[in-house]
């Protein structure tokens, strides 16, 4: 079957956007040609800097016909309902339809309309420059007089169409004055004359004699063995960076892989900040000593060309700047040290945090005092926590910092570590950031531990307390981030933490004195006046007092909103490990549950529990009661609450059912208060067989009303007995 080869050419493409554009191009073409009718078997995008291509595989030469009925009006309908039928259906009168007949409308027209299908050829020139023309680019400019707009200007555009073994045909096309060809170019400078293709196979032949790699994997792949090659006969290791090669491979056709060289003296700058001049500027590979473990005075970078030097000049070139920017680097490197981290805090004071939780200095002085009290907690110093905190976001004021953002917390480390601060001290201005992502560790130490939830909670907190809460998909201040990284803090360092009544605290702090939690009067008015007016005053009660009560009522209302959003993040955490969801709604549900280490831990032992024939026949057994409940108290506009009055339980099953509860009840709660939720679930599973027997063996509606409404109780103790471990009403299945 025929294939379908699409290039165009144009000048450089930013290596940001090509991946993205070979999609797009593979996407739009290939939607658009299934919709006609025209299946294929596969279909390839290729990318350079200088070209988008498309290969289509396995196409038919041309579309199937189409036959289509089309109903009309009834027989004898209006003449100009008549008309429109003829016209919508092709036909020149009521002679080329059919009459049949239908037993409840009666008589009415069909038209049978036959639409040959078109050549594929026929079918490509009318798509692509219509795609061409609405391609989506994230930015796209206009050259010389015309109307196209591309990213860079088009130069040319190849469209063949044919099958193998035969000469394949141009699809003659036009896009803003650029026909369609069988004409490409080579490499700008190393093949630049025009040359004609074929199909795919002749194309990719005659690019690669041309020097050019059309295939944009192949090109990592030289990339990264040539430089891996280059950097072992050099006694070195490359230091390998996915994020760069896929930028560096956009900005090449032929990669040409060199080694340069700086100065040793340069090795006295951190790693990180070297790697990070080296590639911000350069685009350049960094190589490591083996036997140091160290970066090496080498650099990896790769050419677009064969130069006839060898590369020599161009090793040369980029050595020039890169010794010009490390010098820059190892400036602000010596700058930093000589002030001390100490120094720079007084200058948080003049920089505002957010305009409505205040500067970042005060947010500073809520973080250190946080760290404070959540140190003992942690197992963490009480002085060690606060000296961290206080220093753990001032390399955000450094030169280093200031020109490599993605560098804070790492140089705070280097920098505590040069003036001799504490060891965990100096881990935590680099850890407390972590986790930044669900692949990012998560810190240990207890110093970490301290300053990092002190940090995150506290963002947390502010901005929930100014109302700036995530909505849908949007997330300005990554506050779903900082939740999972409470989340996960709090559980792979197994610590035990009552959010809620922390959090409580912090909004009752904030809410009831001005600075606490952002130094704004009118956070602190904003809270009052909405509760003010929602909450009736007794007469005679202190306005203070009454003001306490509205702060306090405040404070509950966000810190339980809050919980609820941590829930909902621990749900998203669990799934990803396979957990299900509905049994951490089952937990939350109930009253108190803030300790995530607790309530992760009541979650799997209730998953455990349920997957066992008594956890599912318990539930069966549970749902059947609690079904009976509601449609009876639906029924008499009533709630039937325990406990039963034991006079009237007559049936031996309901006796053995009642007695059952209330030891599972006495069980399940020593088990829950020990947090021995095994052993709570192992209780609960000796409710299965008396609840089978009492369904089996007991009428709930008996005709005596007395008698009903205390087995109703009885079914209501059931519910009561499970909800010492979860609200069994929110687990599915």
């Amino acid at each position: 079957m025929p294939d379908l080869l699409l290039e165009l050419f144009s000048e450089e493409i930013p290596a940001r956007m090509q991946a993205q554009a070979a999609d797009a191009l593979k996407k739009l073409v290939t939607d658009a040609l299934v919709e006609r009718g025209l299946l294929y078997e596969g279909a390839k995008a290729f990318v350079t800097p200088r070209r988008l291509a498309l290969a289509v595989h396995g196409l038919p030469g041309r579309q199937a016909d189409q036959r289509e009925e089309k109903k009309g009006p009834r027989v004898g309908a209006p003449e100009q309902a008549v008309a429109g039928f003829l016209k919508a259906a092709g036909l020149a009168s009521l002679d080329q339809a059919t009459i049949q007949s239908d037993p409840k409308k009666g008589d009415f027209y069909v038209a049978v309309v036959e639409k040959p299908g078109r050549a594929t050829t026929e079918v490509v020139a009318e798509i692509v420059p219509d795609i061409i023309r609405k391609f989506p680019w994230p930015k796209s400019m206009r050259w010389g007089s015309g109307t196209l707009r591309w990213v860079r200007p088009l130069h040319s555009i190849v469209a063949t169409f044919g099958a193998e073994g035969d000469e394949p045909e141009v699809v003659h096309f036009s896009v803003d004055g650029i026909e369609a060809s069988n004409v490409t170019r080579g490499h700008r400078f190393m093949a630049p004359e025009p040359f004609t293709v074929k199909r795919l196979d002749d194309w990719m032949a005659k690019l690669e004699a041309a020097k050019v790699v059309a295939d944009r994997d192949r090109r990592k792949e030289i990339i990264l063995n040539d430089a891996k090659d280059l950097a072992l006969a050099a006694g070195l290791e490359l230091v390998e960076d996915e994020g760069l090669l896929d930028e560096v491979c956009g900005l090449v056709e032929w990669p040409v892989v060199l080694m340069g060289s700086f100065e040793a003296r340069f090795l006295d700058i951190p790693d990180e900040v070297i790697r990070a001049t080296i590639r911000a500027n350069q685009k350049c590979f960094v190589l490591k000593d083996p036997k140091t473990g160290r970066l090496a005075n080498r650099f990896i970078l790769i050419s677009n060309l064969v130069a006839s030097d060898g590369g020599k000049a161009i090793v040369a070139g980029n050595e020039r700047v890169i010794r010009a920017r490390l010098s820059d680097a190892k400036f602000f490197w010596d700058t930093d040290r000589l002030n001390g981290l100490a120094s720079r805090m007084p200058k948080f004071q003049s920089i505002t945090f957010h305009e409505k939780l205040g500067s970042q200095a005060e947010r500073i002085e809520r973080i250190v005092r946080l760290a404070k009290e959540l140190a003992p907690k942690v197992g963490a110093p009480v002085a060690l926590a606060e000296e961290a905190a206080l220093v753990a976001k001032a390399d955000l004021l450094t030169e280093v910092v200031g020109e490599f953002p993605e560098l804070q917390g790492l140089m705070g480390r280097y920098y505590a570590q040069g003036e001799n601060l504490p060891a965990e001290v100096a881990a935590a201005c680099e850890e407390h950031y972590k986790p930044q992502g669900p692949n990012d560790r998560v810190p240990t130490a207890p110093v970490s531990v301290a300053v990092a939830l002190a940090d995150k909670i506290d963002t947390l907190v502010g901005f929930w307390a100014i109302d700036e809460k995530p909505t849908g998909s949007k997330d300005p201040y990554a506050l779903r981030r900082a939740a999972l990284g409470v989340i996960r803090i709090v559980l792979e360092n197994g610590l035990r933490l009552r959010l809620s009544a922390l959090m409580t605290v912090l909004f009752r702090q904030g809410i009831t004195s001005e600075g606490t939690l952002g130094g704004d009067p009118q956070i602190l008015t904003m809270f009052r006046s909405r509760l003010l007016r929602s909450t009736p005053q007794a007469s005679g009660v202190d306005p203070f007092e009454a003001s306490q009560r509205v702060a306090e009522a405040e404070a509950l209302l966000l810190a339980s909103d809050l919980l609820a959003f941590f829930a909902d993040r621990l749900k998203v955490y669990l799934r990803d490990r396979g957990a299900r969801h509905d049994l951490v709604d089952a937990v939350f549900a109930l009253e108190g549950q803030d300790d995530l280490l607790l309530v992760v831990r009541r979650v799997e032992a209730l998953a455990a529990f349920l997957a066992t024939e008594d956890g599912k026949n318990l539930l069966a057994g549970y749902r059947r009661a609690v079904n009976i409940l509601r449609i009876e108290e639906k029924k008499d506009g009533r709630a039937f609450a325990g406990p039963t009055v034991a006079a009237l339980l007559k049936e031996p099953a309901e006796e053995h059912l009642a007695a059952a509860i209330d030891d599972v009840k006495a069980r399940v709660s020593k088990a829950v208060a020990a947090e021995d939720f095994e052993a709570a679930m192992t209780a609960l599973s000796d409710l299965r067989q008396p609840v089978d027997a009492f369904f089996d063996a007991v009428t709930v509606n008996d005709v005596d009303p007395a008698l009903r409404e205390n087995r109703l109780k009885l079914l209501d103790e059931i519910r009561a007995a499970t909800r010492g471990i979860a609200d069994f009403d929110r687990i599915e299945g």
